[in-house]
């Protein structure tokens, strides 16, 4: 039987995100080499790298999506949960947000905002629309309850997987490059938004290429490469002085445009 996942009643030094030694392969490539990393409770963690650096899959295996093969995850304390309703739980309680938005087609916006909270929370069909539309104004979009995904921007798209997410309250976001799909005029009214997040003290774990969003909302960034952390600072200090001679390259190639 799964471990329940519970992540209440632990004491609020205890990083809400703990990761201990995690490596991950995919055939015979190792994409993480003994991750160590701490995200506690309304810190704004950023993860930095060239591409193919393990950001994605480090992300990726926070809630699971990604099994580890070596090392623990906890959250609350908890470790991951392997399968069944304790794994919908903590996927409920570590909500993410894609790349490529991954909203259903076929439904209107408010029925992808509403449908887990019903069926994963238990909440009434009137309390999670109630919610949903509530969140639906907090991100722009208190307008497009009725519409079809096809029917909106790439930026309208994100904003409601945003709102998607926010709708099961959960405990921290994880952020998979949420602006790499978008067109250049859509990415800030994505980012804003995920600035009010920080703002308002959500804890985050953000995968990004937005310098700008890391210099703003992190507490913290994390450069990676090669599956492996490299250099963790405050985002003024890493920006200015970047502590590693692989920092400081990566950083002259993506500031210099």
């Amino acid at each position: 039987m799964a471990t329940e996942y519970q992540p209440a009643g632990h004491p609020p030094t205890e990083p809400l995100i703990g990761i201990r030694k995690v490596s991950k392969s995919f055939g015979t490539v190792r994409v993480l080499h003994d991750i160590d990393l701490d995200v506690h409770r309304g810190e704004v963690v950023v993860l930095l790298g060239p591409s193919g650096s393990g950001k994605t899959t480090l992300c990726r295996c926070v809630n699971r999506l990604e099994t580890l093969d070596a090392g623990t995850i906890t959250v609350g304390g908890t470790p991951l949960p392997a399968e069944g309703r304790a794994l919908a739980r903590l996927r409920a309680d570590v909500g993410m947000v894609f790349q490529s938005f991954n909203l259903f087609a076929h439904r209107t916006v408010l029925d992808n905002v509403t449908l887990g909270p019903i069926k994963v929370r238990g909440l009434s069909r009137r309390e999670a629309e109630e919610r949903a539309r509530g969140l639906l104004a907090r991100v722009g979009l208190a307008g497009k309850a009725g519409a079809r995904p096809s029917e909106l921007s790439g930026g309208q798209q994100q904003r409601v997987a945003i709102a998607r997410a926010l709708a099961m309250d959960p405990a921290a976001l994880l952020f998979d490059e949420p602006t790499s799909a978008l067109d250049p005029e859509m990415i800030n009214e994505v980012l804003d938004v995920m600035v009010s997040l920080a703002d308002e003290g959500m804890t985050m774990l953000v995968v990004t290429h937005e310098m700008g969003f890391a210099r703003r909302a992190a507490d913290r960034v994390v450069f990676m490469a090669d599956g492996r952390i490299v250099e963790t600072a405050p985002p003024e200090r890493f920006f200015a002085h970047p502590a590693t001679e692989r920092a400081a390259e990566f950083l002259s190639k993506v500031l210099q445009h």
